[in-house]
């Protein structure tokens, strides 16, 4: 089942990963836009986040462009939607860049950092709070991509690093929280007379499908969480840069100590899931009753999260549940997180103002 803006939908068991994804489409215009977006999968371990996010587990990746009928998740459906967006209308000069973390026993690893001692592991980060006040990563490594088949090839990288281990619920099961992280960045013009301007100096066909796609857009988005505004048309009318992310965020799930049969090592690891999971109920429940304090610090995944939480982010929860008679407790322990979930009011999403998106320093939080 789904949450974004309050609304509530439910998939069965038979439901399609395309159906799934059919939500989180709308999304992507608002990204374009300038708002961010945060997508995130919670559950317990084997409920199917990392299969509705990523797919079936497969070394080779996704192939691409993607059969509507396949079993592919979120993620790779969300790289190529956003790259068939922006082909709509290049003339904004579009840059994506990407990042991939884990947070992993409440510390956040950078799986993309080129780091000759990182062999089988990303390098420890610290979270930190930009000029502009929002959450940032220190020194975490991005790349810039230019098409999907690239963005993807970074995740199934990423992915390779993730932390593993086999548990008797689950014998693939990730041990850590998965944030992907991709920024769009695009040119912002002054007003609609420069972009009338601009259109005519594109070829006819370039314009004709410019119009297209913004109409298509908008017919889309009406059905979402908002409606687009004109995308203009030609950087010679632009004054600034317009930024905007996109989180996606595939969750270690939560466990019962005693099925999981963890021990050690695994038994830290399940603690400190347990724990984040936790603070993130925590900080929806102090959302949700307009708290004065929202304890985003008391976990390393609330801190790196609080920008889509509590800020000024689209937010969509997907939360997954087993329907074993055996997993009951662990089911109303999920239900009850997505009740808070629902319960949180934060008013309507906001665009960030180009000027503070160019903030290039940052200081310790």
């Amino acid at each position: 089942m789904t949450w974004t803006s309050g609304q509530l939908r439910v998939y069965g068991p038979a439901e399609s990963q395309s159906a799934v994804f059919g939500d989180v489409c709308p999304l992507l215009t608002s990204l374009l836009d300038g708002y961010n977006i945060c997508v995130m999968a919670y559950g317990q371990t084997g409920s199917g986040k990392s299969y509705t996010m990523l797919g079936p587990h497969s070394d080779d990746g996704p192939v691409l462009p993607l059969d509507p009928q396949s079993d592919l998740g979120i993620i790779p459906r969300v790289a190529e939607e956003l790259f068939r967006l922006i082909s709509e209308n290049p003339s904004r000069n579009p840059k994506v860049e990407v990042s991939i973390v884990e947070v992993y026993n409440n510390d956040i690893f950078d799986l993309l950092a080129k780091d000759s001692i990182a062999a089988v592991s990303g390098v420890k980060r610290e979270v930190m709070t930009a000029k502009d006040g929002r959450t940032e990563v220190a020194l975490l490594a991005s790349e810039a991509v230019g098409s999907a088949s690239k963005l993807m090839e970074l995740v199934r990288g990423g992915l390779q690093l993730r932390a593993k281990h086999p548990t008797l619920v689950h014998a693939d099961s990730s041990r850590s929280h998965l944030i992907i992280t991709v920024t769009l960045t695009t040119a912002a013009c002054s007003n609609s007379t420069a972009d009338q301007a601009c259109s005519a100096t594109l070829p006819r066909e370039q314009t004709e499908a410019g119009r297209a796609g913004r109409a298509g857009r908008s017919r889309r988005a009406s059905q979402g969480a908002s409606a687009p505004q004109p995308v203009p048309g030609n950087p010679a009318g632009c004054v600034e840069q317009v930024q905007a992310r996109l989180q996606l965020v595939d969750l270690a799930g939560s466990e019962c100590i005693g099925m999981s049969g963890a021990t050690g090592s695994a038994l830290r690891e399940t603690a400190c899931i347990n724990r984040s999971l936790a603070a993130l109920a925590d900080v929806l429940g102090a959302l949700s009753e307009h708290r004065d304090h929202v304890p985003y610090r008391n976990s390393r995944l609330t801190h790196l999260l609080q920008d889509c939480l509590g800020g000024d982010a689209k937010l969509l929860v997907i939360l997954c549940i087993s329907p074993s008679q055996r997993h009951l407790a662990q089911t109303l322990q999920g239900l009850g997180f997505g009740i808070r979930a629902r319960q949180v009011q934060r008013g309507p999403a906001r665009k960030r103002p180009p000027s503070s998106q160019t903030e290039g320093k940052r200081r310790p939080d």
